[in-house]
């Protein structure tokens, strides 16, 4: 192909390259030479494809439609050929859309930015063809006329209006109505070549149905010209189209000359801001194989369990087979939503190219981040202090951030620490964004055991590091001193430095609090740049109203930031997760601000991890096996639950909005079969079911109608029709959000901001209203909007409404940690922390919200919803679990099993069934990452907690649901050591110990009465007892790190275990003294020998 001397330019990663011409006229002329078709749509040239043929759309009829207004119908319009009405196919390079049909060659998400197999002239002229009609409008000649007009030459018939798609507005008169009439083919050679081909023969239009009026058909309106040169100027704003002038006055340019810097940066600004990274064909698809054979397995083993009862034993026999059936269906509820897991990949270069053009202001989008804390004593101050030092130095335009701190106890010392925190963050923010350290909560930066040298080249780095330090340890000693100061509470209360009594001196019963410490003029770092808003935050409280909890300190911070800040997008954190990655939000933000993929993601959840955890994790605290598999399975259907922590919201998501809806494909036709042929039974019931469906999305969307009927309002015809409605809407506005006119209009604006000429006055007095106590009684307040009411654990109930309103999920795994937290290292408080979480569970089971029951017929899938029952069943496990623990124990005591003598056959299932769990496991830590001794660690917790936590939650759930009991379980502290990893040692007694205790002590009595019981019966009875040992010895080492954790230290053990334990011991032996299991009751049995002793 010949370029005639003109540059072409691009991305190797990509397929739309860039033709540069310093002369438009140089450009006109060689589209010509290269196409010699106008597109019937915009009006720009045809490209030419790698394989020197003009791009063709439709297959069918060869309708000439240039590639931009190609892939445009099918991302907006009706994705059909404007000619023929048949639906576009999807052509290798072009995104994919819904509705495409599977391909059965290679997908070419890894191979259509390939070009290793294309010669250097073909790739050439890809970059020049796809660039050519990419955001470009008309041009002018030379003659000064428009570089369209000059190729209306043809034929007066052909001079008609173009195509409109169906979308005209009523304003359009019929007349401005036609057909869109092909225009002759250029030289090349075409599989379905196009009708006409002279151009001296006046073209005829061929309409679909002869009889049919042209104007019913809605397209051929002028006014879709007007429109796409609206869109061409907005993607040459969008795209940083550059114009290069020439040297010459010829445009003539050297291919040498080509080498310009713009090009690739605003090439690959263009590029996705994500995309999916499936797991590999070689690791998937053994895994499946393996499910589906586990699956056919446990049917072989239930069948042969069945039919193989135990007489002797037939109550032990019942009682292993209905928990083995509980057991299989969990196993399914947890296994299936892993079916399809994908990983994702983002490009922070690609958001900066797209949103942060130099010279202009930056156009990413506002966040609002929460750090929610209730109690200082249990939540120290400083790990507060950390995490929001950590927001305020982020990698985010400082305007666009701001932090909102909920202080749920009102307490004084909170208030205190943040005003310190504010001061000290003007020094320390520079310093984070003048080295780029990392990370940047100042305690885990300063106690890094790395050198802090590496990569660092700034002279001054060493000296201020050193002052840094200096001056985070006098704020650390300010801090602990105001800790100190709060430890004694005066009889007055505190007083604030002025001498007014501090309002929340009563817990219980305060008035709302908002103190802007940072974000207002005048307030500045040390070296006079602008810092991020920091807002002190504590709701009112008031005897007789019910607070909710976190989940209401969280709706509060949702309707005060919407009145000051009222960012688009939301983060929450707990007090002790800081920000490990400073560009986590921009990670986020590659998710949220896609502008293909991002307007149904509701959340972006990232995995959680933790500081302070020994090495061998005891109690399983990372929780890897979760949050590297399970997680990673469900970002393949409809994303990953909310967990509570380390999660970025589109704010709209949070109102109770649905999600956007996609317009689908028109429904194909059939023209190989006559029109009688059509069974009306069978369209007669799809059209029922698609009515009724209709029907149940129409009422499940009212809510989000209420918010667009304000719109409509600018489009009435009657005034008064307008004012009645505009009324009526607000009244139902109010009802749902509450009656505050400022948070009501925040809540219309989809992309945020407040009023320009509201004053910061008038606005604080608006978010007292907001954060009143009162303020959510009779609207959908923790029902419908904001974080839901009715459970503990008020993280996978919101989350779980926003699926079922069609909104999906990402699951974002940098590869350096988001946010790091602190996980309680201790046995007692780790069995606290599930006992919480099995709790929350219980009570959405037994709420109206429990996904068994709820939410159909909306927006959930159904292997989404599997994980979401699995996530509120997984308590009542506890019952067949603790069940089946103890039947190894009563097999050896009383010499029973569970399974009658195994024959060949049996074995062969029972190895299956063996094998078959554990190459799941592997496979599953393969393509998850996840080491054995992490998968391990997760099993033998699974049971640990299932026998004590769960147990515990599911009777505290049912008597609090049921009876309206509240029980809890205190925790009492008996000593610690110091040192490193001391609280992993410390002892606390609790009654969720017991269960556990008891299953050990039972089962270890049990192997050695059946070991005892084998030596004395002779050789004979050691084969019975393999069965019955390995029974017991799976419990007793998935309860192994209960019995260190009850051991402590391996150099003392705690009195009150050595008391039980010798207790427990002397009441067995005395008890097995007295049964004596081994003679009978009868005496012994004497048996005749056969020898005649006479």
């Amino acid at each position: 192909m010949d370029t005639g001397g003109r540059l072409i330019a691009g991305s190797h990663k990509r397929n739309e390259f860039v033709l540069i011409n310093a002369d438009e006229n140089a450009r006109i002329k060689s589209v010509k030479e290269l196409s010699g078709q106008t597109c019937q749509i915009c009006g720009d040239e045809i490209e030419i494809t790698v394989d020197g043929e003009p791009f063709v759309a439709c297959n069918e009829c060869a309708f000439p439609v240039c590639r931009p207004c190609y892939e445009y119908e099918r991302r907006e319009g009706n994705q059909a050929c404007p000619q023929c009405k048949t639906r576009y196919k999807r052509i290798k390079g072009s995104p994919r859309v819904e509705g495409d049909e599977e391909e059965d060659d290679i997908d070419d998400l890894d191979n259509e930015f390939d070009y290793d197999a294309l010669d250097p002239q073909q790739v050439a002229e890809a970059m020049l063809a796809a660039r050519l009609n990419t955001g470009r409008g008309s041009y002018p000649s030379a003659s000064g006329m428009h570089a369209h007009s000059e190729l209306n030459s043809s034929p007066p018939s052909s001079q008609i209006p173009l195509l409109t798609y169906g979308e005209e507005g009523s304003e359009i008169s019929a007349d401005h109505h036609a057909l869109i009439v092909p225009p002759y083919m250029g030289h090349g050679n075409r599989v379905h070549p196009m009708p006409y081909t002279d151009p001296s023969v006046p073209l005829q239009p061929r309409p679909l149905v002869p009889k049919k009026d042209i104007a019913v058909y809605g397209y051929g309106s002028v006014a879709w010209k007007d429109r796409m040169e609206e869109w061409k100027k907005r993607q040459n704003d969008r795209l940083q189209v550059v114009k290069h002038e020439g040297e010459n006055d010829g445009g003539n340019f050297d291919g040498e000359e080509l080498d310009d810097a713009d090009l690739p940066m605003m090439d690959e600004g263009r590029q996705p801001l994500s995309r999916k990274l499936p797991i590999p064909s070689s690791k998937i698809n053994p895994y499946r194989m393996i499910i589906i054979l586990r699956l056919a397995i446990l049917g072989l083993f239930f069948h042969y369990r069945l039919l193989h009862p135990v007489r002797d034993a037939y109550g032990l026999w019942l009682t292993s087979v209905i928990c083995e059936i509980w057991f299989a269906v969990s196993w399914i509820l947890d296994q299936f939503p892993k079916w399809y897991p994908i990983e994702r990949e983002t490009y922070l270069d690609r958001l900066s190219l797209r949103y942060e053009k130099e010279g202009k202001p930056s156009e990413l989008a506002s966040i609002d981040i929460f750090v929610s804390t209730v109690d200082p004593m249990k939540e120290p101050p400083l790990i507060t202090a950390n995490t929001v030092l950590s927001i305020l130095a982020v990698d985010y335009p400082v305007d666009k951030v701001a932090c909102y701190v909920s202080d749920d106890g009102a307490a004084m010392l909170t208030f205190e620490a943040l005003s310190e925190t504010s001061e000290f963050s003007r020094k320390w923010v520079p310093f984070c964004k003048k080295f780029n350290i990392e990370p940047r909560a100042p305690e885990w930066y300063f106690s890094q055991k790395i050198d802090y040298l590496k990569n660092k080249v700034h002279p001054a780095f060493v000296r201020e590091r050193r002052a840094m330090k200096r001056e985070y340890e006098e704020f650390k000693v300010r801090i602990n001193g105001l800790v100190s100061t709060a430890q004694k509470v005066p009889e007055d209360g505190w007083t604030m430095q002025d001498g007014t009594p501090w309002p929340g001196n009563s817990v219980r019963d305060h008035p709302g609090m908002i103190q802007v410490f940072l974000g207002h003029s005048g307030v500045c770092d040390v070296e006079g740049n602008e810092l991020p808003r920091l807002v002190y935050v504590s709701r009112e409280k008031r005897p007789g109203f019910e607070h909710h909890k976190k989940a209401g300190a969280m709706n509060a911070l949702i309707r005060v930031s919407a009145v000051l800040s009222n960012a688009p997008y939301l983060l929450n954190v707990d007090c002790d997760h800081y920000i490990n990655n400073s560009k986590a939000l921009r990670e986020a933000m590659c998710f949220m601000m896609d502008p293909t993929s991002g307007k149904k993601v509701c959340y972006v959840q990232f995995p959680q991890r933790f500081d302070g955890i020994d090495r061998h994790d005891r109690y399983s605290n990372r929780n890897v096996v979760f949050f590297d598999i399970n997680m990673k399975g469900l970002d393949g259907i409809q994303g990953p639950i909310y967990v509570g922590t380390g999660c970025v919201f589109r704010r709209q998501a949070l109102y109770g909005f649905d999600a956007p809806v996609t317009k689908k494909p028109p429904g194909k036709t059939c023209n190989c079969l006559p029109k009688w042929c059509c069974c009306p039974c069978c369209c007669s019931r799809k059209n029922k079911k698609t009515k009724q469906r209709k029907e149940k999305k129409s009422k499940q969307r009212e809510a989000s109608k209420q918010i667009h009927a304000l719109e409509n309002i600018e489009e009435g015809i009657s005034e008064s029709n307008s004012q009645r409605s505009s009324e009526t809407s607000q009244m139902k506005l109010e009802k749902k959000f509450g009656q505050s006119p400022v948070f009501v209009a925040s809540t219309h604006l989809e992309n945020g901001g407040v009023p320009q000429n509201a004053s910061p006055a008038s606005l604080l007095r608006e978010a007292i209203q907001v954060i009143s106590c009162g303020y959510e009684d009779k609207t959908e307040w923790g029902k419908e909007v904001g974080w839901i009411y009715g459970s503990v654990t008020e993280d996978i109930l919101t989350g779980f409404k926003m699926h079922c309103h069609g909104w999906r999920s990402v699951y974002c795994i940098p590869k350096r940690p988001a946010f790091k937290g602190s996980a309680p290292i201790n046995l007692s408080d780790r069995l606290n922390q599930v006992l919480r979480w099995a709790l929350g569970s219980v009570e959405i089971f037994l709420s109206r919200h429990c996904p068994i029951w709820y939410g159909y017929g909306g927006g959930l899938k159904w292997l989404e919803r599997f994980s979401y029952i699995n996530s509120v069943v997984y308590p009542w496990t506890s019952i067949p679990l603790l069940v089946y623990c103890t039947l190894p124990a009563i097999c050896l005591l009383t010499g029973k099993f569970i399974v009658p003598e195994i024959s060949n056959y049996a074995s062969l299932v029972f190895m299956g069934l063996f094998m078959s769990i554990a190459a799941t496991s592997i496979l599953e830590m393969q393509w998850g990452g996840v080491g054995i001794d992490d998968w391990w660690r997760n099993e033998q917790f699974w049971v640990i907690g299932g026998v004590s936590s769960h147990l515990f939650a599911l009777f505290q759930g049912l008597l609090k649901v049921l009876a309206g009991v509240n029980t809890s379980f205190t925790v009492t502290s008996k000593g610690a050591d110091d040192g490193e990893f001391s609280e992993l040692y410390l002892f606390k007694w609790t009654s969720l110990l017991i269960p556990p205790t008891t299953l050990l002590i039972i089962n270890i009595v049990g192997v050695i009465v059946g070991v005892s019981d084998a030596i004395n019966n002779g050789y004979d009875s050691w084969g019975p007892l393999f069965g019955r040992l390995f029974f017991a010895l799976w419990v007793i080492i998935h309860l192994y790190p209960f019995l260190k954790g009850l051991l402590g230290k391996q150099d003392r053990m705690p009195t009150i275990i050595l008391v039980w334990s010798i207790l427990l011991a002397s009441i067995l032996t005395l008890m097995w003294v007295r049964i004596n299991p081994f003679v009978s009751k009868d005496g012994p049995v004497l048996e005749i020998c056969g020898l005649n002793c006479d």
